[in-house]
């Protein structure tokens, strides 16, 4: 840490002739640090100490004017208002803090430069491909962190929900892997402190927003793996969680209100999760409260967003994770559970002081017209602007995996892809939609085809040409297998990652695995390069017995996407897809490398053509 904290002993009272010495020692500060230069002046420092609210404050900074001190419920916080104006210099602000016209704690405050561009920098979009990846179940590369004195979980790689050791250190060493693949950014779950006692290796219960996990690594770790990314051509989007904390959070222990949380820890219920209560404008109100203000788990407390100062932390740890460690977007988790108006101020506060980023919101949905509802400038019906400028594309996701794996029928088998994008009009914006077939959460997509490889190759180049921002979960390109009722099946060490492990996907892959890896290399390094995917409109055709085609286009670049999802072969009717060929007869099948004649073309069997039309 960067912050320097000075405690000076003062005298308090006198007694006769003994003087009592006590001083105020400064438990936590935050944000750790900030900057000069950005365009909201204001700083909301949260200061915890013992009966710190019981002092007075003095700043002496020029430019740094303090503009009002917030007390609460708990006198052992204490918030501060500072004004940065816009000329003031980067150093060291001395905070005093007095009692009875006494010092009892100084705190120097460290003032940043912000990095050349840090304003204008660039968010993921549908140019990038992303890779998420699970730090604890990757590579475990320092094997000193697994486990450590202060926190309370220790490794075991035998526990199917315990830490098993991946780190930081392990994406580092392997960012070749993702280059290789395609992939232009990772998605990495939270990597913030999760000090609980057990089964918190996914990162979703923090107690700690401020700091790294030590089992992952140091922030001095972080901020270098987000270097070596960039070096690559990787941007790095982080994890974040508004919606809850860890119950072991170092604030459950000592609560600065009541109303930080919603519902108590001892008395509270646990989420309905049912997201269709927001927006639903027929809604019973303890429906909503029931999905939005109750706890996510028994070991995550809900925090309370309405709280305007549990707001102001969380938009500030956002900007200070973006500037300090340079990231190029964020993940929300749980995006349509906190308070939805405090989310909007979130997004516009982020997006005011870096209007290229961008984020994206889980928005677990399996309706079209309801995940729609959350991004930005929807059409809401009650006036509701999330101004999230992504979502996550659920609805497409569930289609995926259903049409894959059905029988042709009016609505079933790869119908359901078209009637899926056919409701793209409820989007304000489509190519700020995050498509996937598997992550975290769900089933791993191989195992939802019964172990069909033909499938998984369909639907990865289905995901490479589609509109939005392709997202796939470490292992998809190796045939990573997991049903997804057991978290731990789907959230298996990556084969290579430890040392001593029987199989090493980087070095030698079997040769099954390794052509699925090759696979996804040629379609992603493809569309790495394809503005038609990138950009472009896109065109498609109801099936025809199971045969759907879609077509990417620009003025300069016309491509083709063809799924054949029966057991025969199938002939190709140009006349049919005219509209889409634009004149052209000629192309190369990317995944083949052959050139190919649409007046000629034979798709075969359980595949996918994707084909550049070149005249």
């Amino acid at each position: 840490m960067k912050l320097r904290i000075t405690i000076i002993a003062a005298l308090m009272a006198m007694l006769g002739s003994t003087a009592i010495a006590q001083s105020i020692r400064i438990q936590h500060v935050e944000p750790q640090n900030w900057w000069v230069g950005f365009k909201n002046p204001t700083l909301q420092l949260m200061i915890h100490a013992k009966d710190i609210a019981k002092t007075s404050v003095t700043v002496d900074y020029p430019g740094v004017t303090l503009e009002q001190t917030i007390a609460v419920q708990n006198p052992n916080y204490l918030f501060l208002d500072l004004n940065i104006a816009s000329n003031t210099a980067a150093g060291t602000v001395p905070i005093k803090f007095m009692l009875k016209n006494k010092v009892v704690a100084t705190l120097q405050y460290e003032l940043k430069a912000r990095a050349e561009g840090s304003a204008e920098r660039i968010g993921f979009s549908s140019q990038d491909a992303m890779m998420l990846v699970m730090p604890d179940r990757f590579v475990n590369a320092d094997p000193s962190n697994d486990d450590v004195p202060s926190m309370l979980e220790k490794s075991d790689r035998n526990a199917p929900y315990g830490r098993h050791g991946g780190d930081l250190a392990g994406i580092a060493q392997h960012l070749d892997y993702f280059t290789d693949l395609g992939m232009t950014a990772l998605w990495l779950n939270p990597i913030q402190e999760n000090n609980m006692p057990q089964s918190s290796y996914h990162g979703y219960a923090i107690t700690d927003y401020s700091n790294v996990d030590a089992r992952f690594g140091t922030n001095a770790d972080f901020k270098a793996l987000v270097e070596k990314c960039h070096e690559k051509g990787l941007k790095v989007i982080m994890d974040m969680v508004f919606n809850h904390c860890g119950s072991n959070h170092w604030w459950m222990h000592d609560l600065p209100c009541a109303s930080w949380l919603n519902q108590s820890q001892e008395n509270h219920d646990i989420s309905n999760f049912r997201l269709s209560t927001q927006g639903d404008p027929h809604v019973a109100q303890v429906d909503l409260d029931r999905a939005t203000r109750a706890w996510f788990d028994h070991s995550m407390p809900d925090m309370n967003l309405t709280n305007p100062l549990v707001c102001n932390y969380f938009i500030q740890n956002s900007m200070w994770w973006v500037e300090e460690f340079g990231l190029d977007g964020i993940r929300q988790d749980t995006y349509p559970y906190p308070d939805k108006h405090a989310m909007t101020m979130w997004n516009v506060r982020i997006n005011d002081e870096y209007p290229n980023f961008n984020m994206v919101g889980e928005t677990w949905i399996s309706s079209t017209a309801k995940v729609s509802y959350w991004q930005k400038d929807a059409h809401n019906a009650d006036g509701y602007n999330s101004e999230l400028k992504t979502i996550m594309d659920f609805p497409l996701r569930d289609a995926i995996c259903a049409a894959f794996n059905e029988n042709v029928g009016w609505d079933t088998g790869l119908q359901r892809l078209y009637d899926v994008l056919a409701d793209d009009y409820h989007y304000a914006n489509t190519n700020n939609l995050l498509v996937f077939a598997e992550n975290h959460d769900c089933g791993r997509f191989l195992h939802t085809m019964q172990g069909d490889v033909r499938k998984q190759k369909m639907a990865t180049a289905f995901l490479a040409a589609v509109r939005g921002i392709p997202q796939l979960y470490i292992g998809s390109e190796v045939l990573m297998d997991g049903d997804g009722a057991q978290h731990s099946e789907i959230r298996k060490d990556f084969p290579g990652g430890w040392a001593g492990d029987e199989l090493n996907f980087f070095t030698a892959r079997p040769e099954r695995e390794d052509d699925m890896y090759q696979y996804t290399a040629k379609v992603f390094n493809f569309r790495k390069t394809c503005e038609a995917i990138h950009n472009g409109t896109l065109l498609h055709y109801l099936p025809q017995n199971n045969l759907y085609v879609l077509f990417r286009q620009t003025e300069k670049e016309n491509v083709m996407l063809i799924l054949n999802a029966t057991e025969e072969a199938r002939v190709f009717d140009a006349k049919h897809y005219a509209e889409g060929l634009r004149g052209m007869t000629k192309g190369q099948d990317i995944i083949s490398d052959q050139n190919i004649n649409v007046e000629s073309l034979s798709i075969p069997a359980m595949s996918a053509m994707l084909i550049k039309l070149i005249e």
